[in-house]
């Protein structure tokens, strides 16, 4: 049977868990450096299960080795944002926490995807300290961007979440790229429901949502939109559904560009990238694209 293997029980790892409990996708261990707390946390999801009807068991530990055996291990430890930081602020701080853990995959066998930030700089990492190919480190990157940019989206136009679709690419910064011409709601360009001034104000709020639930949380940083996306990635994996999602990964010459970790949409299943996708950009999209991987490659 399938396992989800979770490196990290804060905020983002334990909701991780909590959504893959609440959509009974696989059995769930959780690992923390701190002990005990994945334990407490495994037991305090476990005491739903009677109400919340979970059909896997969800439990803790305090050996990463025991995580090893994982279809899918997602890495959610490290440091999170305070307030006036940047994502690629915390590369520095989270950095050798990351390595230390790609250093015991070297011979893992699934899928990992990354959440801690920074995500681009730190998925490249992952892939060359642990030598795993690259279709099979994956980071969260523009899955979030874009499930926020759907919500805003909705939001503005007061119709479902279910009825948007979007696509955003490049890093996970505020360099990000919302691609106009693949947003649509319902099959309807989103450039015949609002104007383009309101369009680039909500591209706008996306590229800065991380910093805006930073600024009014203070002492954290966002934890259930990334722990959900995260979810989402883990069910397309071990339910191989070949789901498109804008993950961050490797770069191997889309667009000309090598050895730099960012998002594009990509066919998702049970070896990770099963195929990369390059929508058609414009060549302001492609200048943009190109400089996020600059910025990025400076972050390493």
């Amino acid at each position: 049977m399938a396992l989800i293997g979770i490196v990290g029980s804060g905020n983002v790892g334990a909701n991780t868990a909590f959504f893959a409990a609440e959509k009974n996708i696989a059995p769930i261990r959780m690992y923390d450096i701190k002990e005990g707390l994945s334990t407490g946390k495994a037991l305090d999801m476990m005491e739903a299960a009677p109400i919340r009807e979970y059909q896997y068991p969800v439990d803790g530990t305090n050996d990463l080795g025991d995580v090893m055996g994982a279809d899918v291990i997602v890495i959610a430890a490290g440091a999170v944002r305070e307030p006036g930081m940047k994502r690629s602020d915390l590369y520095p701080t989270n950095r050798d926490g990351i390595e230390k853990i790609a250093s015991s995959l070297t011979e893992f066998g699934g899928v990992v995807v990354v959440v801690t930030g920074p995500v681009d700089p730190l998925v490249r990492l992952v892939v060359k300290q642990s030598g795993l190919p690259w279709q099979r480190v994956l980071g969260l990157g523009s899955t979030l961007d874009s499930m926020r940019l759907r919500y805003l989206i909705a939001n503005e136009l007061k119709v479902a979440t279910s009825n948007v679709a979007a696509t955003v690419v490049g890093s996970h910064s505020d360099h990000m790229i919302p691609l106009v011409r693949y947003t649509t709601v319902s099959g309807v360009p989103i450039t015949a429901l609002l104007t383009q001034d309101r369009i680039d104000e909500l591209f706008e709020e996306t590229q800065h949502a991380g910093d805006t639930i930073l600024n009014h949380l203070k002492r954290s940083t966002s934890c259930y939109g990334p722990a959900a996306a995260a979810s989402d990635v883990v069910e397309a994996v071990i339910h191989d559904s070949h789901r498109i999602l804008s993950v961050s990964f490797m770069l191997t010459g889309q667009y000309g560009i090598s050895d730099v970790s960012m998002s594009l949409p990509a066919v998702i299943g049970r070896e990770g990238v099963i195929r990369v996708l390059e929508p058609q950009l414009s060549e302001q999209e492609l200048s943009g694209f190109t400089a996020s991987a600059a910025i990025v490659a400076v972050s390493h």
